[in-house]
């Protein structure tokens, strides 16, 4: 992957005063030649060499942070991110654009119309064509790498994101977590999360079968 800074500015929030920059990066093409251009932005508050400082990636939602869905925690997640890095007074977050685990916003409508009809969202993307979890941590972690990070405190809950970052060599020190409240509307999406995809929750699991109605996720 090629990476390159676009721009750098000041990013003035209800949180912190953060530094924006944004972020293109160049995936090299295969054998045919074919690559492709992914963008990401991070959020960088503090002297984040002093101490390993708490990072966030989050994939980008936009109908939960930008519409504040209840469907999923992602809203949640993102603010608890940005409330726990302006405490620490220190901290990144990493803003990578794979809206729905990478299948795009048009496709996570689609599998959202599959669940309504009962399937979960594994099920959803399998059915749609889609792997279950289509993101790929590359380009964050280059960018930590661009920042001269050597090691952080990783807010999540994703397994495969500790994964990704170790094996890039950056030490992972501790893990925070990133558990949020749930809700009726998301709780099925939850435990999908836990019982499927192995997801770390220090919350209290629900039954499933509690929350596979569709009318309680229109």
């Amino acid at each position: 992957m090629t990476l390159r800074q676009i721009a750098e500015v000041s990013l003035p929030t209800r949180w912190a005063n953060f530094r924006l920059l944004g972020f293109e990066g160049v995936h090299q093409g295969s054998e045919t030649g074919n690559g492709y251009q992914e963008s990401a932005l991070a959020l960088v508050l503090g002297d984040i060499h002093n101490s390993p400082p708490v990072v966030r990636i989050h994939s980008q939602c936009t109908t939960g942070d930008v519409f504040h869905s209840l469907r999923c925690d992602c809203h949640d997640q993102l603010h608890l991110a940005l409330r726990v890095i302006a405490e620490e007074g220190t901290g990144i977050l990493l803003y990578e654009h794979q809206e729905g685990r990478g299948i795009g916003l048009m496709e996570k409508l689609r599998a959202y119309a599959l669940q309504e009809r009962g399937l979960d969202t594994i099920e959803a993307n399998l059915q749609l064509g889609h792997a279950a979890d289509l993101r790929d941590y590359r380009l964050p972690v280059e960018i930590l790498r661009f920042l001269k990070i050597p090691s952080i405190r990783l807010m999540t809950n994703n397994p495969e994101k500790i994964d990704a970052v170790a094996a890039a060599g950056i030490e992972v020190i501790e893990r925070l977590s990133a558990d949020v409240p749930g809700s009726p509307y998301s709780e099925y999406y939850l435990a999908v999360k836990r019982e499927k995809m192995g997801h770390i929750s220090d919350l209290a699991p629900n039954k499933v079968e509690h929350f596979t109605r569709p009318d309680l996720i229109r």
